[in-house]
């Protein structure tokens, strides 16, 4: 009696576990492909900027991409075997371009928990910081970002940055006007239609070299702003990919060689318009 129940039992247990194999199968995937297994089906490594981040992402006057974060990145595709594609988008719309599989990663971007909460990110590969470019007719009156915390003055900056975000911070009680791109918001005071502009510093350094008597740089910056390379979230794998290039690369000397070409020197300042 005791067999044929252990029996019945050990029956209805299979069939038990038989549905739910069954049911478990056909239900749908839920877990998304991993980018490293993306960039080997493809065979193509896409890289997500927006072009104008001086020397980061620019294009030259023949319709290239070219920079500090471009030469990186080829690199890259070069050591992982795939081809490098340039995906060039608007700053506002570059995490969902990497979250709809437009790209497999941005560059310069400043990590901030805000955007870690929509984008996993690889350690800093640069450090950066706010500074500000002001109009020549202030020389003098202004010598800190802090001066122009006033009702008198006109602050431009770029939609979604954070310069946007220093300038909302640290100089609330000036007038804010944002703008789609750096160059646009930059020119407001190349143009006397503002009093300030504020963004990265090495941006700023460059364009005021290259716009001498418009703007003046104020170039010690006022903020802590590490640069990392942004994935989707969950993709452990690739930010492990992103950590242990980033290592080979500063440790065998390649991300100097590249650095001394986009900021010690200014000869790429003749492939620009």
């Amino acid at each position: 009696m005791k067999s044929d129940q252990l029996k019945k039992g050990i029956r209805h247990s299979l069939v038990l576990l038989a549905i739910s194999s069954a049911t478990l199968s056909a239900l749908p995937a839920t877990a998304s492909e991993s980018t490293i297994s993306g960039i080997l089906k493809s065979g193509e490594l896409k890289f997500c900027f927006e072009a104008g981040y001086l020397p980061f992402e620019m294009t030259s006057k023949n319709g290239r991409f070219i920079g500090f974060d471009i030469d990186i990145a080829k690199h890259m595709a070069r050591s992982m075997g795939v081809k490098f594609v340039p995906v060039n988008t608007g700053w506002d719309g570059i995490i969902p371009a990497l979250q709809t599989n437009r790209c497999d990663f941005i560059g310069g971007m400043t990590i901030t928990p805000k955007r870690n909460m929509s984008v996993a990110f690889a350690d800093a590969y640069f450090q950066a910081g706010q500074t500000v470019l002001i109009s020549p007719s202030l020389k003098g009156k202004i010598k800190s970002y802090r001066d122009l915390n006033a009702p008198e003055y006109t602050i431009s900056a770029q939609l979604g940055t954070t310069g946007a975000e220093a300038a909302k911070k640290y100089l609330s009680k000036a007038k804010l006007n944002l703008f789609e791109t750096s160059a646009d918001a930059a020119l407001q005071v190349a143009n006397n239609k503002a009093d300030a502009f504020v963004y990265d510093g090495s941006y700023n350094a460059v364009y005021s070299a290259r716009n001498p008597g418009k703007v003046i740089h104020l170039d010690q910056p006022f903020t802590f702003e590490p640069l990392g390379w942004a994935v989707r979230q969950g993709d452990s794998d690739f930010v492990n990919l992103l950590n242990n290039y980033l290592k080979q690369i500063k440790g065998d000397g390649t991300y100097d060689r590249i650095y001394n070409k986009w900021f010690k020197s200014n000869q790429w300042l003749s492939q620009l318009q």
